[in-house]
């Protein structure tokens, strides 16, 4: 007779509307469908509710966000076998005692972005962070990775942390963005120490005229495809190993569970990759016109702009616009605009399931045929053989 697993009630303590938590979360999840683990698991929309009297949960085990610090108050002195995920620290003494920690890599997350802006051709770079706060310990633990990196290369360490983004402060935390980046020197390279601070950056960026990436390259921290969806310029981001770290923690709170003794060992986990978009692809340009106008264009290009609009944007001519585009770039400007209606295009085809007609329409081609031609003359093949060999086949495809 076979021996039925026992069932574990696990709860996990992470805010499920954060992309950060979430990869962890499907990393936990994938671990449960890899293994035989058998848990029930307690996930609460808003567990910060929960966290009173957490302590009398007759529960097996948790695995906790503590970057939170009220997690790490609420779980004091817990007799539960516990597994504390969050963000790496300089100093070891500020990770919990006596449990296990599995850590982003904060260092490794800004040396990569610092990395990716360096080979882009930049010697310039400052950090967007946030307040300081216990709540934001992360973000100042990315201060210090990028101070020490930019500090090793002898250059100087920019850091600006502005103002918080409640509704009261933000026209004023916008115009103390704006007026910081007008006081750097330019192109500079920018890491934001999350995504949702350098979408913040990138919309002070575009209301004040300043060119992305051509004067400022930005890139954020943890691909989140929401805030990817409500930038005007796509936005690069450092891919953090949440998945990686759930599997990890499961992992621990698994052997926890048959027996192994808990310790306070850390692991830290790096990124896996960058998502490299528009925003931190850097190329010199010393025409101001030119660099207006891909400003221009890059926001709106997908709107079915043309020639004389750009031009009407700079403030110069059609014909002398034309010009400084064939000395800089080697192309018309109507060339340009094509190229950026092409790469979104081709980033709608490889991402969404949307008709080819509606992808035309929705990247400014006047058709689908229109699309159709641009693409056999630019890539020797037509939108749907693209997809198809971008995506793979699809499911049935080979019946």
């Amino acid at each position: 007779m076979k021996t039925v697993p026992p069932v574990h009630r696990i709860a996990l303590l992470f805010n499920g509307s954060k992309i950060y938590d979430r990869g962890i979360i499907s990393g936990i999840g994938n671990y449960l469908s890899s293994t035989r683990a058998s848990w029930d698991l307690f996930l609460e929309e808003d567990f910060l509710c929960r966290l009173k009297g957490i302590e009398r949960w007759q529960g097996d085990g948790i695995i906790a966000d503590f970057d939170d610090p009220l997690i790490g108050e609420a779980l004091a002195g817990i007799r539960l076998p516990v597994v504390a995920v969050g963000g790496s620290y300089q100093d070891t003494r500020a990770y919990p005692q006596g449990i296990p920690y599995v850590a982003t890599d904060n260092f490794a997350l800004m040396k990569l972005a610092y990395e990716h802006l360096i080979e882009a051709g930049l010697t310039r770079f400052a950090c967007f962070s946030l307040p300081e706060a216990q709540a934001n310990r992360w973000a100042q633990e990315r201060e210090k990775a990028f101070r020490s990196l930019v500090q090793r290369d002898g250059l100087p360490a920019e850091v600006y942390r502005g103002m918080g983004t409640s509704a009261p402060l933000w026209d004023s935390a916008v115009e103390q963005q704006i007026a910081w980046l007008q006081s750097l020197p330019k192109p500079i390279g920018i890491i934001a120490v999350s995504d949702a601070r350098a979408r913040q950056l990138l919309q002070a960026c575009l209301t004040a005229g300043i060119a992305v990436p051509e004067q400022v390259a930005l890139i954020g921290i943890d691909n989140d495809p929401l805030t990817r969806s409500l930038t005007r310029v796509p936005l690069s981001s450092v891919i953090q190993g949440t998945e990686t770290m759930g599997r990890t923690a499961a992992r621990l709170l698994h052997q926890m569970l048959h027996g192994m003794p808990s310790t306070g060992t850390q692991i830290l986990i790096p990124p896996d990759a960058i998502n490299v978009q528009a925003s931190s692809l850097h190329q010199p340009l010393g025409n101001p016109y030119v660099m207006q106008a891909l400003l221009f264009i890059r926001q709106y290009a997908c709107q079915g702009i043309k020639t004389a609009q750009v031009a009407g944007y700079v403030g110069v001519s059609r014909s002398s616009l034309e010009a400084h585009f064939r000395k800089e770039r080697g192309c018309s400007v109507h060339d340009e605009i094509l190229r950026f209606r092409l790469a979104a295009a081709a980033s709608g085809l490889e991402r969404t399931d949307l008709a080819i007609a509606d992808i035309a329409r929705n990247c400014g081609f006047k058709s689908a045929q229109y699309l159709h031609t641009v693409f056999r003359r630019e890539f020797g093949c037509t939108p749907r053989q693209y997809q198809q060999e971008e995506r793979g086949p699809s499911p049935g495809s080979a019946l």
